[in-house]
């Protein structure tokens, strides 16, 4: 059950949602265009803020704010859902742990009123899943400047206008046969700091995701973003956040199908009645609904476990492959529900449908989440 201050904050972001994002985000979906004015009034609710402390801006939530925040914008969008989780959780929340004082005072205040956005660069082309072994960028220190050389791939939020600094994952030494991973902010601006254009890609058509390039970009040693060599345990740390926020988000896109297929089914006749009349699609819409359920009670309680300080590593990865997949099997059944209508782009199953899939990849694939949780029961390597 959610505390009175919990469920204020759902209403209004759910009203948000319907009121602000709903009748026009289509048309930005259509057009690839990433949304700012609705990213500005987002900045103004205070939404970027939420789990960021109110000495640096922030609204002093908790993490679990954030993911009601998501759940409700994905039930109508997935696009600026995924804009807010990379801001927050990918961007702000490295450098609210790990950051030094100086860092935090410089970045996060304006982060929190959205007017800055942050990146989290780690994948790389080659990499995938495989991060320490497929890691090839490099941070060199040289005269009291970090040289970054290298190339990040799939990066949210990297190119927009507002885009402020990216934390770039690179390998800055060698312990024994592996590699020292250090994590280096880079702002944006930065000489041989090079963004890519946006990816033309199936799903998240209105949010930004590139390519960055590094050569010989130089930045203050003081620009490293906690100990050297403790990039690789951070990143491990920010996705484990990251996937009940993730969680949240599919949650949202499945209730937001199930939403949309209980409409549907009560205006749509055929054969003489309303569709949602027939066992048939009361069955299909009664398994989205408890998929939905299911899902919501798995991040819930990852996130009940996180903000208690307990280990949640197992829970985040169990809510993240739950959700995921509910995500994806309402999208294909409210397409199916919608027939035609369903495969075009001016109806919301549309976009759900192409947005579904990449919550079944992005911070850690299904497959991912398996062996995490095998592990955690003691099993594998």
């Amino acid at each position: 059950m959610l505390s009175d201050e919990h469920a204020e904050l759902r209403k209004t972001i759910e009203e948000f949602a319907r009121s602000e994002v709903a009748p026009v985000i289509g048309d930005y979906y259509e057009r690839c265009a990433f949304p700012y004015e609705i990213i500005r009034k987002m900045g103004a609710m205070g939404l970027f803020g939420l789990p960021v402390p109110e000495e640096y801006g922030g609204m002093g939530g908790d993490y679990f704010a954030l993911c009601l925040a998501l759940e409700e914008l994905a039930r109508v969008d997935s696009s600026v859902a995924i804009t807010l989780e990379a801001a927050v959780s990918l961007g702000e929340m490295p450098i609210l742990r790990f950051g030094s004082p100086e860092q935090k005072e410089r970045w996060l205040p304006r982060m929190a009123a959205g007017e800055v956005l942050g990146a989290f660069g780690l994948t790389e082309p080659g990499g995938g899943s495989d991060v320490p072994g497929g890691m090839r960028t490099t941070a060199v220190l040289d005269g009291g400047e970090w040289v970054v050389d290298g190339t990040k791939a799939f990066i949210t939020n990297a190119g927009t206008d507002i885009t402020g600094v990216v934390a770039v994952a690179a390998i800055t030494g060698r312990r024994g046969e592996k590699p020292e991973i250090s994590t280096i902010l880079v702002p944006s601006g930065t000489p041989g700091f090079t963004v890519s254009k946006k990816y033309s890609k199936v799903g998240w058509s209105a949010s930004d995701t590139r390519e960055l390039s590094f050569d010989g970009c130089r930045v203050p040693e003081a620009n490293l973003l906690g100990e050297r060599g403790r990039g690789y345990a951070q990143f491990l740390q920010t996705l484990d956040e990251g996937r009940v926020a993730i969680a949240a988000l599919s949650v949202g896109l499945a209730q937001g199908c199930v939403d949309e297929s209980v409409r549907y089914a009560g205006e749509r006749r055929a054969f003489g009645r309303e569709i949602g009349r027939y066992q048939a699609i009361q069955f299909k819409i009664a398994d989205m609904e408890a998929r939905v359920h299911t899902a919501r009670l798995a991040y819930y309680h990852a996130a009940e476990r996180m903000l208690a300080g307990l280990p949640f590593k197992k829970e985040a990865a169990i809510a993240k492959l739950v959700s995921s997949n509910a995500a994806m099997d309402n999208a294909r059944d409210a397409t199916q529900i919608f027939g035609g209508y369903g495969f075009m782009n001016e109806f919301p199953v549309g976009r759900f449908y192409r947005d579904a899939k990449i919550l079944e990849i992005g911070e850690g694939t299904s497959e991912v989440q398996r062996m995490l949780i095998a592990r955690e029961l003691g099993m594998g390597a």
